[in-house]
């Protein structure tokens, strides 16, 4: 297969009507701050046990079209022996795998991160491919404060993006890209979508540079809120109105999909804002998904605890959040449907 076929396969399967994807890439860190919410220690076999839950989740690609991987998890087994990213595949759900390496302070930028990881990334992802990837993510943050994010950090942020976007499609995977403009912080909805909007203008325009096709992309962008201190919040409404109207300044029509972040947003939040969004979208030229971690995740460490007797409930937990954003890539969701 040609490495155009391989990306159109890929997105195709990705970008499914009524379908998001489920981020468990956490980084070792990360899953320990999860972890540490319920008392568990984090290590190989936990987060193992866990994931295997996650993924051998009974009906999950009702749901759920692909599943961001950690990269340990490429190698990891379901209790019965199978490997995990082929427990996707045989369930009708797409590997991908995290490829960056986490962030350091951008020089000569106070206050700017800048991602790692770009040094080895094509023998990496020709790695990974062998174990079953068939997409990547890369993240890069951007903090909202009176001088940030500047315009080198926005600049140098969207260079690396579209050079980690460019590798992946030469290999034949398709990339996530994802600018996330951090929740943190107390700034008003109208300066963080100026904010998103000037991110996103720079992300494309670096695409662009490196020719990268945007047919064979998943953005992975937050969703236009105020700050979590902020004094004033937004109803789903106002988000998805400014989301919508930052979106169409921004994101070509060429790109297929665009699955939003959580970002800090609790269940709920994450659900009734996509849905929001998908009620007000019209004839928006892209889908609009969901790409979730904690969102997705919480209510399913809350059921299992720890306790391999739980994970019935856990997998229940996980399926039912994801039926009702199902239901959100529609616009069909009611806060009714938490207590179905």
């Amino acid at each position: 297969m040609s490495i155009q076929n391989e990306l159109q396969t890929t997105i195709a399967e990705l970008v499914v009507k009524g379908k998001g994807i489920l981020a468990a890439d956490e980084s070792h860190p990360t899953m320990a701050k999860r972890f540490a919410t319920i008392k568990i220690d984090s290590n190989e076999e936990s987060r193992r046990a866990y994931r295997s839950i996650l993924l051998t989740t009974p009906n999950l690609g009702d749901f759920i079209s692909g599943v961001i991987l950690f990269e340990e998890t490429l190698e990891q087994k379901t209790d019965d022996g199978k490997l995990l990213p082929a427990v996707l595949a045989d369930n009708g759900m797409v590997p991908g795998i995290k490829v960056d390496k986490g962030t350091l302070p951008l020089a000569n930028a106070s206050g700017d991160l800048i991602t790692q990881g770009l040094d080895g990334l094509t023998e990496r992802l020709e790695g990974y491919k062998v174990q079953g990837a068939r997409f990547a993510k890369w993240r890069e943050v951007y903090s909202i404060s009176p001088n940030n994010p500047t315009q080198l950090g926005m600049d140098a942020n969207a260079e690396v993006l579209a050079r980690y976007a460019a590798i992946c499609q030469s290999v034949g995977i398709v990339p996530i890209v994802e600018p996330e403009v951090l929740l943190d912080g107390d700034h008003t909805i109208d300066y963080c979508f100026e904010v998103t909007e000037a991110v996103q203008r720079a992300v494309f325009h670096a695409l662009y540079r490196h020719r990268v096709e945007l047919e064979y992309i998943v953005l992975k962008p937050s969703m236009v809120m105020p700050g979590k201190t902020a004094q004033c919040q937004a109803n789903p409404e106002e988000i998805a109105e400014k989301t919508l109207t930052q979106l169409r300044r921004s994101v070509p029509a060429a790109m297929p999909v665009i699955n939003f972040l959580s970002g800090g947003q609790t269940p709920k939040e994450a659900t009734a804002n996509l849905n929001a969004i998908n009620a007000m979208a019209g004839n928006a030229p892209w889908e609009l998904s969901f790409s979730y971690g904690r969102a997705l995740q919480q209510p399913v460490l809350q059921a299992w605890q720890g306790e391999p007797e739980n994970s019935k409930a856990a997998q229940n937990a996980l399926y039912q959040r994801a039926k009702l954003n199902g239901a959100a890539r529609y616009g069909n969701y009611s806060a009714n449907m938490e207590n179905e």
